[in-house]
């Protein structure tokens, strides 16, 4: 059965595990998306399955993404909890189609809105740090589409945790409504959110939503495997840097041991892992399968004792970061 949480301090209760959007849309933005034929039947046997909770953003497939989840939860709205995002440019040669400014979130806010056929979303989160918008900027243009009734809560996404700590203090400084989730980029070879943004997170009760929670597919499959996948040849965040640096490898081959000894595949090893997290509240999966998606719900029965999370955990080292640009 599914596991419902509270979302961070916005009292909204979801899944613990979220249905990420990015692939679904249109195989003309990458070649490992499904089209909507395709991708409907996930969504609808995400809701079979308990999920309330699904991630997506204005710049999957150009907003194909979106009208996709929006049609597919055409009269199941309320009791859904949909998260959108904002940021990367959506139109070439218009470069006020991407960043932070207000014009930008106006625009951007009123597009999702419309193509997810809703008048409200739940939480509207900025995708990356905006270098060129101050902050404070940002954050006025979001309150007001809180206070306007087209947004519910706010939400961040990858970057410092310095950069974080300064959002939160600026809404907190000017009366503004603040962020309540965090989506960064968290798995079992990717940790570096350990050292900062998680345990602030959980100083200021933020919501954690990792994205990337089986490391794009390096965690569902034996690492000499990887390789031959569509998503590790056209995925920058694939190559062999990202994952299999920083003890990857070892990591992977302990998943692969736990697994055949649960009975269990590999990808709800590496999810069970993030579920016993204090500080995660859901991992953002994303799916191209029915059959995985019902992997990754099986995954909250797995209870791990301390020795096998420490196993899986010993190997990993320091790697650069990822996912902030």
């Amino acid at each position: 059965m599914m596991e419902y949480t509270t979302l961070g301090e916005t009292g909204i209760e979801v899944s613990r595990i979220c249905l990420g959007c990015m692939s679904f849309g249109s195989k003309d933005w990458s070649e490992w998306v499904l089209e909507e034929d395709d991708a409907l039947p996930i969504i609808e046997r995400a809701i079979d399955l308990g999920i309330n909770f699904f991630d997506t953003a204005n710049i999957y497939s150009r907003g194909e993404s979106e009208r996709i989840l929006g049609d597919a939860l055409e009269g199941r709205r309320e009791e859904s909890v949909v998260a959108t995002k904002v940021y990367n440019q959506m139109r070439e040669g218009d470069p006020n189609s991407g960043g932070l400014s207000r014009k930008t979130i106006e625009q951007e806010l009123a597009a999702s809105l419309d193509r997810l056929g809703m008048d409200t979303v739940d939480l509207y989160q900025i995708h990356r740090w905006d270098e060129d918008t101050p902050i404070e900027t940002t954050m006025r243009a979001l309150a007001d589409a809180v206070r306007q009734e087209k947004v519910r809560y706010l939400g961040a996404s990858s970057m410092y945790a310095y950069q974080f700590a300064e959002a939160l203090h600026a809404s907190d400084a000017l009366g503004l409504d603040r962020f309540m989730t965090m989506q960064d980029h968290y798995n079992l070879t990717y940790r570096e959110e350990e050292r900062e943004m998680l345990p602030l997170c959980q100083r200021e009760n933020v919501g954690v939503i990792p994205w990337s929670p089986l490391a794009r597919g390096y965690l569902t499959r034996p690492h000499e495997e990887f390789d031959t996948t569509t998503r590790s040849e056209t995925d920058s965040y694939t190559d062999e840097g990202t994952y299999a640096a920083g003890g990857g490898r070892e990591i992977n081959e302990r998943v692969q041991e736990l697994a055949e000894e649960y009975d269990a595949t590999m990808a709800q090893i590496g999810l069970a892992w993030l579920l016993h997290k204090d500080w995660v509240t859901a991992p953002i999966v994303g799916t191209t399968s029915v059959e995985h998606l019902e992997d990754a719900v099986a995954a909250l029965d797995i209870a791990l004792p301390d020795s096998d999370m420490e196993y899986l955990e010993e190997p990993y080292e320091p790697v650069p970061i990822v996912g902030h640009e």
